[in-house]
């Protein structure tokens, strides 16, 4: 089993089903999984001079007594802040419980915050529904404002385990202990700002009741999608790798179109070429000189110039004026690859250049969760309430290959499953890393990659060269044009 394939909370429960059905008592996985959280949280953070384990009434509960009973096993002053009703323990968590008393476990109702040590959240798990209610919500505020470091058992309490959203107020914990299945919520929307550091531990499960339940999402991996770019021949030619046209920067957004020009020529596109307002051609020539620069004022001129490359990029920079919408017309008039972000998606989601319902499978969009939200009729707020469905929705309707970015990237391409890109700092959050991965990403179309792997490894590679460029620079600090020199690092052979 690897933790890259990500699991619903409906998937989870099933393999926990499947786990029992093999024949481990799931009084037994209880203990397994309470045993592997104890020995992170010691191997994280050393031995807490004391321990505090907030516990609900679920079998997360359960994990928590076992952490409790470990605890103190080891003289580890510990107390559990019960807010649980005993009596709607399951079998399982009230054995634990019991266990939990053995071992001489204090059990409070919720008091003062605990002032030192380690805070063990237990609270809620995956079977949270609706919003966290008030005395839960209390206990979360309090574990957030003591200072201390938290380990959440399973996912972090609040957070919904299928969508990476909060439902109303969700543990900051600095590790997360997750158990069977990595959740997919625990690695995009809020879940990276939430987790911590995540250890995943299968509890021994059997590799057999992996295949009774088929993961939905997976964690993909840069090494592995490196491996898939093409090799070059001794003998290639700058015509063996495409040629890539970059579209856009109107009046006043030349630098957009410019950076998207430059990443394409740093990720190895044969050749690359710009066609923008004509008052920018001096300025992209004097930042690289290796980009064939044209200057049009209309679709009627771009026209003549779409007759060499492979691969288009249209968006950056493109504004939304007349001569915005002439060189889209224009791209999409043309049978090939297309990236689209910003602008050009703008326009797509006005409906006059592309009709609703119409799908194209050579494309790639590329939207943020607000342009998302006008490509799909709907809100930031329902776009962001469930990312793995809106970006699935996208796909569907558009078709091609759909990116929404965002703290934990999503991929959907048709017939796959949604890949997470996990990589990636709030450093990125500045002007400009949209418009650098366009041009990554058509790079990579013109070097022959199919459209998924392309953006797969376009995604990856973006944001592993902006951890590289954080580890140097800081987050605060980093350009987007910072990442090009990264992006020639990780490329290099």
């Amino acid at each position: 089993m690897t933790a890259n394939q990500l699991y619903t909370a409906a998937d989870v429960r099933a393999l926990d089903a499947a786990f029992i059905d093999s024949g481990v008592p799931a009084a037994q996985l209880m203990k397994r999984a309470g045993r592997a959280a104890f020995e992170a949280m010691m191997a994280h953070f050393g031995e807490p001079e004391e321990l505090t384990v907030y516990c609900g009434a679920g079998n997360n509960a359960g994990d928590g007594f076992v952490v409790a009973a470990l605890a103190a096993a080891r003289r580890i002053p510990v107390t559990v802040i019960l807010l649980g009703d005993e009596g709607r323990f399951s079998p399982e968590a009230a054995a634990a419980y019991q266990y939990a008393r053995q071992e001489g476990v204090v059990m409070m109702p919720p008091g003062p915050a605990p002032g030192s040590g380690v805070i063990v959240d237990a609270l809620l798990g995956i079977g949270l529904s609706g919003d966290v209610r008030p005395e839960y919500q209390k206990a979360i505020e309090q574990m957030n404002a003591s200072g201390l470091p938290v380990v959440a058992l399973d996912i972090p309490s609040g957070l919904l385990a299928d969508s990476g959203a909060i439902a109303g107020v969700a543990v900051k914990a600095a590790l997360t202990v997750t158990f069977i299945g990595t959740k997919r919520g625990l690695l995009t929307g809020r879940g990276p700002a939430l987790c911590g550091e995540i250890v995943f531990t299968d509890l021994d499960a059997p590799e057999a009741i992996y295949q009774q339940v088929n993961a939905q999402a997976q964690r993909v991996e840069f090494a592995d999608l490196l491996a898939v770019l093409p090799e070059r021949e001794a003998d290639a030619h700058k015509g063996c790798f495409g040629h890539v046209m970059v579209i856009g920067g109107d009046t006043g957004r030349g630098g957009a179109a410019i950076m998207a020009a430059e990443a394409a020529a740093r990720t190895g596109a044969g050749l690359v070429s710009l066609a923008t307002r004509p008052e920018h051609v001096s300025a992209a020539l004097a930042r690289r000189p290796e980009v064939m620069t044209c200057g049009v004022i209309s679709g009627q001129e771009l026209e003549p110039w779409l007759e060499r490359p492979s691969v288009l990029v249209v968006g950056p920079g493109l504004g939304d004026s007349p001569w915005s919408e002439q060189m889209l017309q224009q791209a999409l008039a043309t049978d090939l690859p297309l990236i689209l972000d910003a602008d050009a998606l703008n326009l797509i989601a006005q409906g006059n250049l592309w009709p609703v319902g119409k799908t194209r499978s050579n494309w790639i969009l590329t939207p943020h969760p607000g342009e998302a939200a006008r490509l799909l009729g709907e809100t930031t707020v329902t776009v962001g309430s469930d990312r793995f469905a809106a970006v699935s929705n996208l796909q569907q309707r558009y078709g091609g290959v759909a990116v929404l970015k965002g703290a934990g990237s999503l991929v959907a391409a048709e017939k796959a499953p949604v890949a997470v890109i996990s990589a990636g700092n709030p450093g990125m959050a500045s002007g400009g890393m949209g418009d650098v991965l366009t041009g990554v990403l058509g790079a990579l179309v013109a070097q022959g990659m199919e459209l998924p792997a392309a953006t797969y490894l376009g995604v990856s590679l973006h944001a592993h060269a902006a951890d590289l460029a954080a580890e140097e620079r800081g987050q605060r600090s980093i350009l987007a044009t910072d990442l090009l020199d990264y992006i020639g690092v990780l490329l290099g052979d």
